[in-house]
C-alpha cells in the first residue's frame, strides 16, 4: 500500500470533488440504513392491528382509515428515503468516478512527460512493450483504485457503521451474536489479499512481456517475413500467452475464494438471527418487526462485506501496478540540465581528451579523443565500423555524458548548457532513420513547433528542403504527394527515401550546428553527389560534421578525423591525409578501385 501514497498529491488536487463525493456516499448510506427501521415499525404496527382485531373478535371488511393512513405514512417515508438514497448514489458516481478519470488523465500525462526526460541509456535497458504497458494497463488499474475502490470502501464503512449503530440501539445481545463471525472474516481477507498482491504483480510482468513480444514482431515484420519465420514467432507468442493465461488463472482461483468465504460468514449471521431471534420471539422479548428489520440489516451488510474481497483485489492490483509505475517515475535521468536559461549556440566545438564508456555494456567507444572545430567549419569523421564515429555525434547532442575529459560548445562545458536550447539548435540526421506514421510534409517539418507559422511559407520551405535532399521528384510521384502518409517508421518507403526525408528534415531546421551520421549509406553514387552539393551550400556559415565510411562524403570537409578503435589515428584536410599515405590514403585507394571496378 505504500506505493499508493504517491497518488496523495492528486487526491489533494481534486479534494473538493472527493470531499463532496465522500459526503454523498455517507448520505446515501444514511438514508438507506435509516429507512429500514420504518419497515420494522410498519410490520409491527400491522401485526398489532391484526392481533388486536383477532383478540377482540372484530372482523372488519376493510381496515379503518386511520390504520391505512398510518401504513401509507410508513410507505411514503420508505419511498422518500430510498429516492434520496438513489439521488446521492448518482451524485457519488458523478464526483468520485469522474475524479478517477481526471487523475488517470493526469497520471498518464505525467508518466509520458517523465519518459521524455529519461536518457538514452534508459531506453537501451527497457523495451518499448514494457513502457507501453505501464502507461496503459498499469494506470488503468490504478484508476480502479481511485474510483470504484474508494467509492465502495467509503460505502462499506458508512453502511456498516450506520447499520451497527441502529442494530446496537435495537438489541445489543443479538447484535453481538451477529458480529461473532467477523474476526474470522477479517483474517480471511488479510490472508487472501496478500496472495492477490503477489499474483497480480506476476500477471502484470507477464503482460509486459506480451506487449514487448508483439511490438518487436510488428516492428520487425519485414525481417520475419524475409526469413519465413511467421510460424515460429506465432509459436513463441503462444507460449507467452499460455504463461499469461496460467498466471491469470492462478489469480482467478485466489479471487474466487473471496466471494464464497464472505457469503458463508454472512450466512452464519443470518442463521444466528433466526435461531436466537426465534427464541426471543417465543419468550416475548423480541417482535416480528424487529426480526424482519434484523434480516434486512444482515442483507444490508451482505453486499458491502462481500464486496470487501473485490475492493481488496482492486486495491492490491492497483498497489502492484503503482509500484511498477513508481519504479520508472523514481528513475532520475543521468543527463539533466544545470539550468533553464536560454543559450545561443554559435558553433565552436572542442573535445578535450574525451573518453567515453557505455554505461550498460562497459565498452570503451572513445579513448582520449581531442579536436577542435571553429564556427562555420566542417569536420568529416571516417573509420571502420565500431571505431566510435557515431558516438562522437551522440556526445555532442549530449545523449550521454563523457566518462573522462571535457566537451565544450562555444568555450562552455556542455554540461553547463541547458539541454533543450542545446538540442534545439543542433540539426542531427542519425544513422538509424526514424519517420513517424504521418504525412511526408509533417515528417519534414517535424522541428517546426510554432503553431502560428504561416502555412504557405512553411510549405515552400518543405518543398525546398525536399529538393535539397533530392527527394522532391520521388514525393511528387506519389498520389497524395507531400500529404502521403507513410507507415509506422516509414515502412512504406525505401531505405534511401527515408534517409533523404530525414536529411530534408534537418535542412529545414537549418541550425548553427548540423551533423550527418552515415545518412547517405542507402543512396546511389549520383544521388549522393547531388545531396552533397546541396549539403555544401547548407554548410556555409554553419558548423558541420559528416560521419561516413565513404571518403567521397567527407573529402570536401575542412578537416577529417580518422578513428580506429576509439582513438584518433589521423587528422587533417583531405589533401594532407592523402599526402601522408597512411590509413586514410589506403581507404581512399580501396574505395576508388571499387568504384572503377563497379
Amino acid at each position: 500500500m505504500k506505493s499508493l501514497l504517491y497518488l496523495n498529491k492528486y487526491l489533494f488536487q481534486y479534494r473538493g470533488r472527493l470531499v463532496a463525493g465522500l459526503l454523498f456516499v455517507i448520505l446515501y448510506a444514511a438514508f438507506k440504513v435509516y429507512s429500514l427501521p420504518y419497515v420494522g415499525r410498519g410490520i409491527d404496527y400491522a401485526v398489532d392491528i391484526v392481533k388486536n382485531a383477532t383478540q377482540s373478535g372484530v372482523n372488519h371488511a376493510s381496515p379503518p382509515d386511520e390504520v391505512l393512513h398510518r401504513l401509507e405514512y410508513y410507505v411514503l417515508i420508505i419511498l422518500g428515503m430510498t429516492l434520496l438514497s438513489g439521488i446521492f448514489l448518482f451524485l457519488t458516481r458523478q464526483t468520485i468516478i469522474v475524479t478517477s478519470r481526471l487523475i488517470e488523465y493526469d497520471l498518464k500525462n505525467e508518466v509520458f512527460e517523465h519518459y521524455q526526460k529519461l536518457d538514452t541509456a534508459f531506453y537501451r535497458r527497457n523495451n518499448t512493450g514494457d513502457l507501453m504497458n505501464r502507461i496503459s494497463e498499469d494506470v488503468s488499474r490504478v484508476r480502479m483504485y481511485l474510483g470504484p475502490a474508494i467509492m465502495y470502501t467509503t460505502n462499506t464503512i458508512s453502511l456498516v457503521t450506520f447499520t451497527l449503530i441502529v442494530m446496537l440501539q435495537t438489541n445489543i445481545k443479538l447484535t453481538l451474536w451477529v458480529l461473532a463471525p467477523m474476526p474470522l472474516l477479517y483474517i480471511s481477507i488479510y490472508y487472501i489479499s496478500s496472495l492477490i498482491n503477489k499474483k497480480s504483480t506476476n500477471v502484470q510482468r507477464q503482460l509486459s512481456i506480451l506487449f514487448s513480444k508483439a511490438q518487436e514482431t510488428f516492428s520487425g515484420i519485414r525481417v520475419i517475413k524475409s526469413y519465413g519465420l511467421e510460424s515460429k514467432l506465432v509459436e513463441d507468442y503462444d507460449k507467452e500467452c499460455e504463461e499469461y493465461k496460467q498466471r491469470n488463472m492462478n489469480l482467478a482461483i485466489v479471487d474466487s475464494l473471496f466471494q464464497p468465504a464472505m457469503l458463508v460468514l454472512v450466512g452464519l449471521s443470518t442463521i444466528i438471527i433466526l435461531y436466537i431471534g426465534g427464541h426471543d420471539i417465543i419468550n416475548g422479548t423480541l417482535t416480528v418487526g424487529e426480526i424482519a428489520k434484523y434480516m434486512l440489516f444482515v442483507s444490508n451488510l451482505t453486499m458491502p462485506i462481500a464486496s470487501l474481497g473485490w475492493i481488496t483485489s482492486l486495491t492490491q492490483r492497483a498497489a502492484a501496478s503503482q509500484t511498477r509505475i513508481n519504479e520508472f517515475l523514481n528513475t532520475e535521468p543521468s543527463i539533466a540540465s544545470s539550468s533553464n536559461e536560454e543559450f545561443t549556440v554559435h558553433g565552436d566545438i572542442e573535445f578535450d581528451h574525451v573518453t567515453f564508456i557505455y554505461p550498460d555494456s562497459g565498452i570503451k567507444a572513445i579513448d582520449d579523443v581531442s579536436f577542435k572545430i571553429k564556427q562555420a567549419q566542417s569536420l568529416g569523421i571516417v573509420g571502420k565500423t565500431g571505431s566510435g564515429k557515431s558516438t562522437i555525434t551522440q556526445l555532442i547532442c549530449r545523449m550521454y555524458d563523457v566518462s573522462a575529459g571535457e566537451i565544450k560548445i562555444d568555450d562552455k562545458n556542455i554540461k553547463d548548457i541547458p539541454l533543450s536550447p542545446l538540442r534545439r539548435q543542433i540539426g542531427y540526421v542519425p544513422q538509424e532513420v526514424f519517420l513517424f506514421s504521418d504525412s511526408i510534409a509533417n515528417n519534414i517539418s517535424f522541428s517546426v513547433t510554432d503553431k502560428g507559422v504561416d502555412q504557405e511559407k512553411l510549405k515552400e520551405k518543405v518543398e525546398k528542403a525536399s529538393r535539397d535532399a533530392a527527394i522532391y521528384d520521388n514525393i511528387m510521384e506519389f498520389t497524395e504527394a507531400f500529404e502521403t502518409v507513410v507507415g509506422e517508421r516509414g515502412i512504406t518507403l525505401s531505405g534511401g527515401q527515408k534517409q533523404r526525408i530525414s536529411i530534408a528534415r534537418a535542412m529545414l531546421k537549418a541550425p548553427n550546428i548540423i551533423m550527418f551520421d552515415e545518412c547517405l549509406s542507402a543512396v546511389d553514387t549520383n544521388t549522393e553527389q547531388e545531396i552533397l552539393l546541396n549539403i555544401h551550400r547548407l554548410m556555409l556559415g554553419r558548423t558541420t560534421i559528416i560521419v561516413s565510411h565513404r571518403i567521397s562524403s567527407v573529402k570536401m570537409c575542412d578537416n577529417i578525423l580518422v578513428l580506429d578503435k576509439g582513438r584518433v589515428i589521423e587528422y587533417g584536410s583531405h589533401e594532407q591525409l592523402i599526402a601522408k599515405r597512411g590509413h586514410y590514403y589506403e581507404m581512399y585507394e580501396m574505395q576508388l578501385t571499387q568504384e572503377i571496378t563497379n
